[in-house]
């Protein structure tokens, strides 16, 4: 069944929407101005559920990059952003939030328009938890604090304090699974430690930034605190980590890149990196657990974002004398979610993001079918769709350790079902993977579930539970899921960089 274009396909698009997308989506936001890329060029964004052009967007490359830098180099040096009182910028922050929360239905649609994602869950989670995230950090701005050191030197009256001060100029790559939200993660606590930033959006998904960036205008943070620039990774993106004025790079997304933005952070000017990088989570479900809500979760755990999560539940373990008992039940919830656009309000499930994520996720279903493991349900595109970049969700049994389908980040609606027998040879298991991004545990028996907890390693675990998240709890990666936190208090550390002040007040 061929999908029609957006102008026909939905009608119901928000007006501002269509606007945005056909002529002010063209800008770049550079030193407070909406500016072409130097080059002139441009790259179209798809409709991942019609494989349609959406909007053609600047091609931002190594001159623009520069550009921005100059632009927030300035703003941070001539005083601009660090007159600008803590009790100001956190009121900013906090009418930036108002905004995004008025304009809510305009992000949501964007988001959906761009990612594919049904709009239902952009309203009730994406666009909610940036708004939250704003809020959060506009109170910080006023708590980022040094502290005094009582300090023993003989012979000697000493005061000795240290300042919490900007790291600097900050460049932030955003990946493309949750766009707006993966800018404020980084914006907000940035912009509330009193940073200035080169933001550059995935080129598969840079709608909504753009619009964010109108936003940030509106609200009066001054020219060149915030600027975003539209390209590709290996032009815009490899620009930004080897920047050698930039003095932070933050980075979300895979861990091949990852390695990229060190190395190019290490050969320009060493400056600091924190990376949230890939997964391969272990979700481990107890036979004493509520099955019936553990079915439920380990869905959820796979399927929230059609499996485009680096925090995916992807490697379901589950206690052998309840494994026949609880993988039906998986199978049943899966053979019931409604694939479509993300624009159709009864979509449980939109399409994968792009043409390439496509042939990833499908390369990985060939793989696991060519080496032996089972296929329950999906494994394929879904028959009734013939256009968009739809998987159908999947889920595999008979999957053994060295499989690839185990041993790597698929990014998709799919997972392995495994049965374990005790403790043990779960906790083992679970840790046999580069990845550390985050774990579930179901079990009613609390002492295991904590010592699960503390064994696993992996940066966030939850219990009985999956995909909480708050502005307030750090969330990052042991091993080769990155390093470095973002939300919570622990985020002011990536933001910040402590100057220790040392006074002589005469002999003691």
């Amino acid at each position: 069944m061929a999908q029609p274009s957006m102008q026909s396909a939905y009608p119901e698009v928000h007006s501002e929407v269509r606007k945005f997308i056909s002529g002010r989506s063209r800008r770049m936001l550079i030193d407070g101005k909406w500016v072409e890329a130097a080059s002139g060029k441009t790259f179209t964004t798809y409709d991942p559920a019609t494989e349609e052009p959406l909007a053609e967007v600047p091609a931002g490359d190594k001159e623009d990059v520069d550009r921005a830098v100059r632009a927030a180099r300035k703003a941070l040096e001539s005083g601009a952003w660090p007159r600008t009182t803590p009790s100001e910028r956190g009121r900013m922050l906090w009418k930036l939030a108002d905004l995004i929360e008025a304009h809510g239905e305009e992000f949501a649609q964007l988001e959906t328009l761009d990612n594919g994602k049904p709009v239902a869950i952009a309203r009730v989670a994406d666009i909610p938890l940036v708004v939250d995230q704003f809020r959060y950090y506009a109170g910080w701005a006023t708590k980022v604090e040094g502290e005094t050191i009582p300090v023993s030197i003989p012979g000697q009256r000493m005061l000795c304090y240290t300042r919490r001060e900007p790291v600097g100029v900050v460049g932030q790559i955003i990946p493309w699974n949750f766009p707006l939200l993966m800018a404020a993660w980084k914006l907000g606590v940035a912009l509330a430690c009193g940073n200035t930033v080169v933001l550059k959006p995935a080129e598969q998904t840079p709608l909504s930034a753009l619009r964010l960036g109108e936003l940030i205008t509106e609200v009066g943070i001054p020219p060149g605190v915030v600027n975003i620039v539209t390209g590709l990774g290996e032009t815009a993106g490899a620009a930004i980590a080897s920047h050698p004025d930039i003095d932070k790079v933050a980075f979300t997304g895979s861990t091949e890149v990852g390695h990229l933005i060190m190395q190019a952070a290490g050969k320009s000017n060493l400056k600091r990196v924190s990376l949230e990088l890939g997964g391969k989570s272990p979700n481990i479900i107890f036979a004493d657990a509520d099955l019936d809500q553990a079915a439920v979760g380990a869905a959820n755990a796979i399927y929230f974002n059609h499996g485009q999560c680096c925090c995916a539940g992807s490697r379901l373990f589950v206690e052998q004398n309840v494994y026949d008992k609880l993988v039906p039940r998986l199978v049943e919830y899966s053979e019931k979610i409604k694939l479509g656009p993300g624009m159709d309000p009864s979509t449980d499930m939109g399409p994968l993001v792009s043409s390439e994520q496509y042939q990833r996720v499908t390369s990985f279903l060939k793989a696991g079918k060519n080496e032996g493991a089972k296929v329950v349900t999906g494994g394929d595109r879904p028959k009734q769709l013939d256009k968009g970049y739809f998987v159908a969700p999947t889920v595999f049994t008979d999957v053994k350790p060295d499989m690839k389908i185990l041993r790597e980040e698929i990014f998709g609606p799919v997972v392995c079902a495994i049965p374990f027998k005790d403790p043990n040879e779960v906790l083992a298991a679970g840790n046999d993977t580069e990845y550390g991004l985050a774990a579930a545990v179901w079990t009613k028996d609390i002492q295991k579930a904590h010592r699960l907890a503390e064994g696993l390693k992996a940066g966030t675990v939850w219990i009985n539970c999956y995909n909480m998240f708050d502005a307030a709890a750090p969330f990052g990666g042991y091993k080769q899921s990155g390093f470095g936190r973002e939300m919570g208090k622990a985020a002011l550390e990536l933001y910040t960089q402590i100057k220790t002040v040392w006074v002589n007040l005469g002999e003691a």
